[in-house]
């Protein structure tokens, strides 16, 4: 694995987001936090050890889905290659 390999030390699904990277997304990211591998994650934070996932059903005001922060470990990568 090269440095372009690795992706973005955080990273969003929200397109309104600053963190929202298309490409990254475009390409499938791979998130294992805790040990086991999630694929509903809305955002992660590898630096800082936490993901963000929606909670049920549930929308705020703006019709976003409202997510749950869980701290831990967090792994990533790149499920197709470059």
């Amino acid at each position: 694995m090269t440095a372009t390999d690795t992706p973005p030390d955080r990273l969003a699904v929200d397109e309104d987001s600053r963190y929202h990277d298309a490409a990254a997304l475009d390409r499938g990211v791979g998130v294992r936090f805790n040990g086991v591998e999630r694929d509903n994650v809305e955002e992660y934070c590898i630096s800082e050890g936490w993901i963000r996932v929606q909670a049920g059903r549930a929308l705020d005001r703006r019709g976003k889905p409202i997510t749950m922060k869980y701290t831990g470990e967090v792994v990533v990568w790149y499920k197709n290659p470059a």
